[in-house]
């Protein structure tokens, strides 16, 4: 699985674009809670843009409440007055972009959280999954190779064993810009990449055994230098 980083200011201003003109389509077809929205095919060519975007825009305004995606039936319009509807708009159209420290601590705060709970509901597939991931974060930290991303895919697969759908949709929403800011800053150096190997196995080794105790302390320990240095930058 490869994480596909957009440039975030292009990428944000299409998606609020595209925000606005739902919101504009909403208000003029004066679509009540349960009403359905178009498909994604029939808004992207009605706004000239590509299905993926509409469906990124569409995720957005469903994590707010706005909408309600049904697999097999569409998107509807969620229990929600206008007035409510056009002020959440208006605040999501309005979000600054996370500076890196708010980042940091938003990532710290949901994984401490994440990693016991997936202790306690990780399934032999999620575990699969994460020594997948740990692996290939290991080959490419041993061969000196940047692996950032294997290094969240680690942490995504955590997430997806907590069993929490909203938490873990967190973690994909702030997945991107981790990677960027990341990149930005050089935070991941040969040395602390190589560390990170022993560190995930750590981690890893006490969901294996469901330690949520144990698990937590590793996280806050794998934390720790990523954290010194938030308050560095």
């Amino acid at each position: 699985m490869n994480l596909e980083v957009l440039t975030k200011k292009d990428n944000k201003e299409i998606i609020n674009t595209i925000i606005a003109q739902i919101r504009d389509y909403m208000n003029y077809k004066n679509l009540e809670p349960g009403d359905k929205l178009p498909s994604e095919r029939m808004l992207s060519d009605k706004f000239n843009v590509s299905r993926n975007s509409v469906r990124d825009a569409i995720q957005k305004l469903e994590f707010y409440g706005i909408l309600n995606s049904m697999p097999q039936s569409g998107t509807f319009v969620a229990n929600i007055g206008v007035i409510a509807m056009n002020g959440i708009i208006e605040d999501i159209l309005r979000l600054e972009e996370s500076d890196f420290k708010s980042l940091v601590e938003t990532r710290i705060l949901l994984e401490l959280k994440t990693v016991r709970l997936a202790c306690i509901r990780r399934t032999q597939d999620d575990l699969k999954k994460m020594k997948l991931a740990l692996d290939a974060y290991s080959e490419k930290a041993m061969n000196g190779e940047e692996a950032v991303q294997e290094d969240l895919l680690f942490h995504l697969a955590i997430a997806k064993a907590s069993g929490n759908s909203t938490i873990n949709t967190l973690m994909l929403i702030i997945t991107p810009e981790i990677i960027t800011n990341f990149e930005k800053y050089h935070v991941c150096d040969e040395n602390q990449a190589v560390k990170g190997i022993e560190e995930h196995l750590n981690i890893y080794n006490a969901i294996k055994d469901q330690n949520p105790t144990l698990a937590k302390q590793k996280m806050k320990e794998h934390f720790k230098s990523l954290y010194q240095y938030c308050y560095n930058v």
